[in-house]
């Protein structure tokens, strides 16, 4: 946010009313990206004491929403300048643990972390935060957070709106709690004020947008503590969503809700054609959603309930939107179509974990909450998970409390919720699910490329004070047993042994008539290339004693075909 923006909104205030154009954060392209988080201040209320925030670069709050692209191989500076350790994590993201940001990479206070990784993600949103054990909250909800947003060539190729802050809006939402002197709290258990992207949108404020006559693209991110959001527009008017956590549903949704819990995104399409000079407003229909659930209606307690806020259980205004005319080359159709997903086999899965939601008592509402009765240990390995398992997890709540379920390294496939399968925004690529009481789910998921024995990756609940309390756990991905990798090249056999490797990798080939040279090619995780040899015999040695121990891709090309393999080396 800049300081432009918050002296005009205290202007406005003096007024009595406070109305602020959405803000619309930096955007930072690639493939070399800097990050330093650092200790501000906003004037979010009229009177009374400056609110510490958080942010990365030039902002007050918030950070740029990062670009990147599907296939490139990208470097990241991050510099810690908030005089605490922190991490920061790519929400969504694929990659190797060690780049991850969860807790086990701290950044201490003054340093730089260099995160240095090859995008592999479908294009869609996904957003970064900070991961420190019992400090997530605490940070995050202080601002220090932005979006990311993956492209691919697929998603490219589509007649979609992608202008960034034109036809395309990102939208950070948040319901936080602030105490007597103005300060966020981590707890947020009556979370009152509303802000988005950065801005406050109730209580005597609104946010305005102005959304050209079109097809507009709303990317939503709900970024808050604890809160959920039944998101739609006043008027029932409908839309379309287009994706989820990890990418493009199938094909557009046509609906009037889309329910995110805290972490959860959704990309949405709004018809504003022929809509010029009218306004209405982005909602949240709170009255809608389930007692249990963060938002929904504050559940009756013995004393008094500890969810309390003045928003559960009512709808309220989130954002006005004001329709303006059409921009040049307007998109005004949507695809029918936008992709095809795969979920995997459930017969294919190797093992089916269950995973309980649980605490001290049924009628717990404010924590602390476990899985499966136990709190997070840093020192714990829960799971270790061999490389290429597909696997089945379900998800079972025993609580009182709704749970977003957040897991690392992997997106997944909703294949059964309380016994049917998924609705259709679920049936894409997903990273979080919100699990209300009582309900059970299961997805499933693949571990794959990426291998370490030392850093885990994380699973946890995204309310932000359920994580911090110790409602988190970790896994590690296993490399598997040395092993033969066999693989058909123009009706060829292709070996590439052992893996795991350590001080040399063979690769051979056989099966054909007559010998054909092959090319091979070897990248480590950044994409750069570090082997290449056009082989003019039928077994190549390839001498790996000086590599880094880690992932590495290898290009095998015979004439017009190749083919691409992963291996370890240790």
């Amino acid at each position: 946010m800049t300081k432009t923006l918050i002296i005009c909104l205290i202007a406005l205030t003096l007024h009595g009313f406070a109305q602020t154009q959405l803000f619309i954060p930096d955007t930072l392209v690639g493939p070399n990206y800097t990050l330093s988080m650092h200790k501000d201040s906003v004037q979010f209320f009229p009177s009374g004491n400056i609110s510490h925030t958080y942010a990365f670069n030039a902002n007050q709050y918030l950070g740029p929403t990062l670009i990147f692209n599907k296939g490139t191989s990208i470097n990241i500076t991050v510099n810690n300048q908030i005089d605490d350790t922190t991490t920061v994590h790519w929400h969504g993201i694929h990659l190797p643990s060690k780049w991850d940001g969860g807790p086990h990479t701290s950044i201490s206070p003054g340093n730089t972390w260099n995160p240095q990784f090859t995008v592999m993600d479908n294009a869609a949103t996904y957003w970064y935060h900070p991961h420190l054990h019992m400090k997530t909250a605490e940070q995050a909800i202080k601002g220090a957070a932005g979006l990311i947003i993956v492209r691919d060539p697929l998603e490219a190729a589509l007649t979609l709106p992608r202008k960034y802050g034109i036809d395309d809006f990102p939208l950070v939402v948040q319901c936080q709690q602030y105490d007597v002197n103005n300060q966020a709290m981590p707890l947020g258990m009556q979370d009152s004020t509303v802000l988005v992207n950065g801005a406050r949108a109730n209580n005597g404020y609104s946010v305005f947008g102005n959304f050209p006559a079109q097809l507009v693209r709303m990317r939503i991110l709900n970024a808050s503590g604890e809160r959920a959001f039944n998101f739609g527009f006043s008027g029932n008017m409908s839309f379309y969503q287009i994706a989820s956590d990890g990418g493009l549903l199938d094909a557009p949704y046509s609906t009037t809700r889309v329910r995110l819990g805290p972490g959860e995104r959704a990309e949405i399409i709004l018809n504003l054609t022929g809509m010029n000079g009218q306004s209405f407003y982005l909602m949240s229909y709170a009255s809608e959603l389930s007692m249990g659930i963060q938002g929904g209606p504050t559940m009756p307690m013995p004393g008094g309930p500890p969810m309390d806020s003045p928003l559960n259980g009512i709808d309220f205004n989130i954002m006005q939107i004001n329709v303006v005319p059409q921009t040049v080359n307007p998109v005004t159709n949507i695809p029918s179509v936008l992709t095809t997903n795969n979920p995997y086999s459930t017969g294919s899965a190797n093992i089916t974990r269950t995973i309980r939601f649980t605490a001290d008592s049924a009628m717990v509402m404010d924590g602390p909450f476990y899985f499966n009765d136990s709190t997070f240990n840093m020192m714990r390995m829960d799971y270790e998970i061999p490389l290429g398992n597909i696997e089945i997890w379900k998800l079972v709540n025993e609580t009182m409390v709704a749970h977003p379920f957040h897991i690392h390294d992997v997106q997944f496939f909703v294949i059964d919720r309380n016994g049917s399968p998924p609705t259709p925004e679920e049936r894409g690529r997903k990273d979080v699910v919100l699990i209300p009481p009582g309900d059970s789910l299961m997805f499933i998921t693949k571990f794959e490329d990426f291998a370490d024995t030392i850093v885990p990756f994380m699973y946890h609940c995204h309310i932000l004070m359920h994580e911090d309390d110790g409602m988190m756990g970790q896994f590690i991905v296993k490399p598997n047993p040395t092993s033969t990798s066999e693989i058909m090249l123009n009706n060829s056999i292709i070996n590439i042994y052992p893996n795991p490797a350590k001080n040399s990798l063979t690769v051979s080939i056989n099966g054909n008539d007559s010998f054909t040279p092959f090319e091979i090619k070897v990248y480590d995780l950044i994409g750069k290339l570090i082997y290449s040899e056009t082989a003019g015999k039928s077994r190549t040695v390839i001498n790996s004693s000086n590599w880094n121990s880690g992932l590495y891709s290898i290009i095998i090309k015979q004439g017009k075909n190749s083919i691409h393999k992963k291996t370890i080396i240790e």
